[in-house]
């Protein structure tokens, strides 16, 4: 093994991972190199992609196996759940690299694993974690963002992993200590960008470190909220109920359509069936033309309360 790969060992997702490049957003651990989970490493993927992929496409599934391209950024392999192979293209920015080993590769791993992973921000509130889903752009970090500033911890921003423990109670493991916010949340919470590394020379969002907000334990998830843009001018809230959650569930589970080219379709339905047994399920519609994250939160602990699952 190089030198370089002992240097960056980090911890993520409850996994240890061992990587060739530098993953400034996480923690780094002391943990040997034969107890690592993941392994990351730069390699030339340009043949194995023209022998596998097809004209018009961005992506490979296959059983415990998915290759993508990603245009003027890299092409990235992930196996069997513990290997991500990158191929950066010259002009790749470093951001835009770790972007998608944190993302999108990181789906790929947990699906392999068998850990299901959420498209949201996931909270703890009162030992239990309450996680907000949506699509991209409907705003679930920024309501996110103002229940830190009221002082709760925050688990895992973008991607949620979920697993089921011994008595089918679903737990979420904190994934690392960074939130994602856009110039315009920023400004709303009087955040200065200047502060912070954008996560893609092409976007106006934001990495935001949040170290001294982030619980290390993992959580039982006690309910989901979707977040959702409406038309009217108040927030509407309503309870999601009996199949509907299937479908929400895999609608949010992120990358969802890995699942049935890597032969996972039967486990996510029995995790999905155990999950909505005991979690709450909500649908937040919020105002596409005005700040209502303070509103927002403050539902969200209300709803808790009056479930009793606030002391």
């Amino acid at each position: 093994m190089n030198n370089i790969l002992k240097k960056n060992v980090y911890k993520a997702f409850g996994l240890t991972i061992l990587s060739e490049i530098p993953l400034l957003e996480l923690p780094q651990t002391n943990i040997v190199s034969d107890e690592t989970d993941i392994v990351i490493e730069k390699a030339d993927l340009s043949t194995l992609w023209s022998e596998h992929s097809k004209p018009n496409e961005d992506f490979v599934i296959k059983k415990d196996w998915v290759m993508f391209h990603m245009p003027e950024v890299a092409i990235f392999l992930v196996q069997n759940g513990c290997r991500i192979l990158v191929s950066p293209i010259n002009s790749a920015h470093e951001n835009e690299i770790r972007l998608y080993i944190l993302g999108t590769c990181m789906g790929a791993i947990l699906l392999h694993r068998k850990i299901l992973p959420l498209h949201g921000s996931a909270i703890a509130i009162n030992g239990k974690v309450y996680a907000i889903v949506g699509d991209s752009g409907a705003g679930k970090s920024t309501p996110a963002s103002a229940f830190l500033k009221r002082g709760f911890k925050l688990l895992s921003d973008d991607v949620i992993p979920v697993t089921l423990n011994n008595e089918g109670i679903p737990i979420v493991t904190p994934s690392y200590p960074q939130q994602k916010l856009w110039l315009e949340s920023l400004n709303h919470f009087r955040m200065e960008s200047h502060n912070y590394h954008p996560l893609s020379v092409r976007e106006t969002k934001f990495a935001v470190p949040v170290q001294s907000q982030f619980a290390t334990e993992s959580l039982p998830l006690a309910g989901v909220f979707e977040l959702v843009k409406g038309d009217k001018e108040e927030i509407e809230f309503q309870p999601i109920q009996n199949l509907k959650r299937f479908y929400k569930l895999y609608y949010h589970t992120y990358r969802n359509f890995f699942i049935e080219g890597s032969g996972l379709m039967e486990w996510h339905f029995n995790t999905c069936a155990k999950i909505i047994n005991e979690i709450d399920f909500y649908q937040l519609r919020r105002p596409i033309n005005s700040f209502t994250a303070y509103d927002l939160m403050e539902l969200i602990l209300s709803t808790i309360k009056v479930e009793g699952k606030v002391q």
